[in-house]
């Protein structure tokens, strides 16, 4: 009986494992996705914005978190700003745009 006990707690401490083996292999693949993800979007944003003959001249800081968009820097209009989030909404993958440029 008491080598049965013993058996038992083995077999679940060993699945215990097992799952938190795999979950955390699941976990940084993920992680590792979705920076990738995030990787290519600050890339199509950047060359969209560097395309754009309003934009081109100015320095426009990309970042990218989980498919929101964050631009920062400073810009010489409102009209600059609009056209920034606009090109940024625009990009596969984008999923909200935090505007924070500047009219200097």
């Amino acid at each position: 009986m008491k080598k049965r006990n013993i058996v038992i707690h083995c077999l679940v401490l060993l699945m215990l494992i097992a799952t938190f083996c795999v979950s955390t292999s699941t976990f940084a693949a993920e992680s590792i996705g979705n920076y990738i993800d995030d990787s290519v979007i600050t890339t199509k944003v950047k060359a969209l914005l560097a395309k754009d003959d309003l934009l081109k001249s100015f320095e426009i800081g990309v970042e990218t978190y989980q498919g929101t968009v964050q631009l920062s820097g400073f810009v010489d209009s409102q009209q600059a700003i609009d056209k920034a989030g606009e090109i940024t909404s625009g990009v596969q993958g984008v999923k909200s745009v935090k505007n924070n440029l500047i009219v200097k």
